[in-house]
């Protein structure tokens, strides 16, 4: 059965103006053209709809019944076919899901929930841990935003730089590498480890090695940065990750952090999205109010902080 939807509209102005010349006036078109409309819709309804009292019409039982479902009907196609309205955030219920390196969830994953909770308390947070590139997730939905150090492959998948980290090493206080000159030769013959949900024993820091013409040994990946930041402090391993997402962690315990001792870009930060999500405004707000929470962690470091060219105590 097909179905004219712009017969609601014509059948909500008759029932809410009672009359076919009223009904045409208030829709701007002609009254031949509404009373034809009036004909469709009673062979449609089967039923009369208006019928005529003296000099006027008034609505049947099935007119009367019908009429509170039509103009909310009618209200209902309005609103979901006009522009978006307002945001209106103390209203807004609704269940984002943000997958996040766990750094990034780590230092700034706490501002994040306290900024949506104080602004729209109905949204809920579903932190999601990062089973690493998928972006299969966002395409379908399932991840609202996703952080990444690069850029997205696929075209619909939207992304904002929202900062940039260096690279730092971090090791337990009183490690052998927080003694003397830290030299490529010294750095590369300590053992390492890496930060990989895949295991991998490898990162760009071997490429930046081999430039040098030497290679370090890595003896262990752990699966999260907390993971290997607690195994840097009860061991001589040598970690080396982003400073600023793991900045508060390293301080909580006491770890002591060194510059690197050769160059190394800077690692990019990315919030993806699925282009979906482009107009919409609530997503909109979601992914400010995510990008302030992540530049914040990007601040420069107060006065009270230690320089990294010097070990806590100097």
């Amino acid at each position: 059965m097909q179905l004219d939807l712009n017969l609601l509209t014509a059948l909500d102005a008759l029932l809410e103006e009672g009359s076919v010349a009223g009904a045409a006036a208030r829709l701007h078109v002609t009254a031949p053209a509404m009373s034809r409309s009036l004909g469709r819709i009673r062979k449609a309804t089967g039923d009369q709809i208006l019928v005529r009292t003296g000099r006027s019409m008034v609505p049947t039982t099935r007119a009367l019944a019908m009429r509170a479902q039509v103009h909310a009907l009618v209200q209902q196609a309005h609103h979901l076919l006009s522009a978006q309205q307002e945001l209106d955030l103390a209203a807004l219920d609704r269940v984002f899901t943000v997958r996040w390196h766990d750094a990034l969830t780590a230092a700034c994953g706490t501002a994040l929930i306290t900024a949506v909770h104080h602004q729209a308390p109905g949204v809920r947070l579903r932190l999601s841990a990062e089973p690493g590139t998928d972006d299969a997730e966002l395409r379908r939905g399932e991840v609202d935003l996703e952080s990444s150090s690069g850029t997205p492959t696929l075209p619909d998948i939207q992304h904002r730089l929202v900062g940039s980290d260096r690279l730092i090493v971090a090791v337990r206080p009183g490690h052998p590498l927080t003694e003397g000159t830290l030299s490529p030769e010294r750095y590369a013959a300590a053992e390492h480890l890496t930060v990989s949900r895949r295991g991998s024993l490898r990162d760009p820091i071997d490429e930046a090695l081999t430039t040098h013409g030497l290679q370090r040994r890595v003896v262990a990946a752990g699966p999260t940065t907390d993971f290997a930041l607690q195994l840097v402090l009860g061991s001589d391993l040598v970690v080396t990750l982003p400073d600023a997402v793991t900045r508060t962690a390293r301080e909580q315990l006491g770890l002591a952090t060194l510059p690197p001792p050769f160059p190394m870009p800077d690692v990019p930060l990315y919030l993806l999205w699925h282009q979906r999500y482009d107009d919409d405004r609530a997503h909109t707000w979601l992914r400010d109010l995510a990008t302030k929470s992540v530049q914040a962690i990007f601040a420069p470091p107060n006065a009270s902080q230690v320089p990294l060219t010097k070990r806590p105590g100097q």
